[in-house]
């Protein structure tokens, strides 16, 4: 009796070094935020970032985002200036699709 318990007992605390020799993990690893998509919060200022940083776009355009959907509104002064607004906003990760509410004011 007395050695199946202590078979038992070795088995039992060797069972976690085992596990994590063969790759398996007692904790779950935390979660990457490196991977994980943006929340809109994130991805509107990273869109209003380029926007700002865009060569050629000087007017002042709002940006809301829903879901990864951005929409700009405002006023441009050209279609190139809405084009580059959209394919700028376009190139932000997390972006799932861009509305367009801007308005040509020459």
């Amino acid at each position: 009796m007395k050695k199946l318990q202590a078979v038992l007992f070795v088995l039992a605390l060797s069972a976690p070094v085992v596990s994590m020799a063969c790759g398996g993990s007692v904790i779950s690893p935390p979660r990457n935020a490196a991977t994980a998509p943006p929340d809109d919060p994130t991805i509107t200022l990273r869109v209003k970032t380029a926007l700002i940083n865009e060569p050629g776009l000087s007017s002042t355009i709002d940006v809301q985002t829903a879901q990864g959907i951005v929409t700009l509104s405002g006023k441009v002064k050209s279609k190139d200036e809405e084009t580059k607004a959209i394919a700028a906003a376009r190139g932000i990760r997390g972006v799932t699709d861009v509305k367009s509410k801007l308005e040509i004011q020459p």
